[in-house]
């Protein structure tokens, strides 16, 4: 097929789960007021899952705007702790604070991923990760910030599962692959319907 596969993400994760598995795509990340948009749906008591929803969309629809032509895929993660949005820290402070608010309690992470052709939507979908954080003591949070702060900085609720982010839990229910951003396998399950990839 020769249609151009877009993913409007700067996220090196998902850029490298497509490469990963054998997708030939571009990347050109959308600029949408995030922090807006999920203030404004927040307020109307919008369910995490319909925000993470929108987010994706809107990304989605604002390259497809300018690429026609293309299957733009948008993408946004969520983190719901007791039906509050946590984002991703601003500084060290913050991360420690999220993940104080997470020992021992469970959180929901939810991936979104929306397609959008000639401006339009054609497919969605929304995972849904559960994750139980252990009761991990304050010099482990201190010390697990300070080597990975860098790294967590650039991920809602301060870890990566990927990396040394997986000690802090004690129980996982549902897909890695949402955990990291992207409800990957059904996104390939669309994409070789739409003859996109090879199956």
């Amino acid at each position: 097929m020769s249609q151009e596969l877009i993913l409007a993400s700067g996220s090196e994760i998902r850029q490298q789960l497509l490469r990963n598995a054998g997708l030939t795509f571009s990347v050109h990340p959308a600029r949408v007021d995030e922090t807006m948009i999920r203030e404004a749906l927040v307020a109307e008591a919008a369910p995490a899952r319909d925000i993470a929803d929108a987010l994706a969309e809107m990304k989605a629809r604002k390259i497809s705007d300018k690429y026609p032509d293309a299957m733009v895929i948008g993408c946004d993660q969520v983190l719901s702790l007791d039906r509050a949005l946590l984002s991703k820290p601003a500084t060290p402070e913050d991360a420690r604070d999220q993940l104080c608010q997470m020992r021992g309690k469970r959180h929901e992470l939810l991936s979104a991923a929306v397609i959008y052709e000639a401006g339009k939507p054609v497919w969605r979908h929304v995972g849904v990760v559960r994750l139980t954080m252990r009761r991990l003591s304050d010099a482990y949070l201190d010390g697990y910030i300070d080597r990975n702060w860098q790294s967590i900085r650039h991920s809602v609720g301060a870890y990566k599962l990927e990396e040394e982010g997986v000690r802090l839990f004690s129980q996982i229910d549902g897909d890695y692959f949402t955990v990291l951003g992207l409800p990957f396998l059904d996104l390939l399950s669309y994409l070789g319907l739409r003859g996109v990839i090879e199956q």
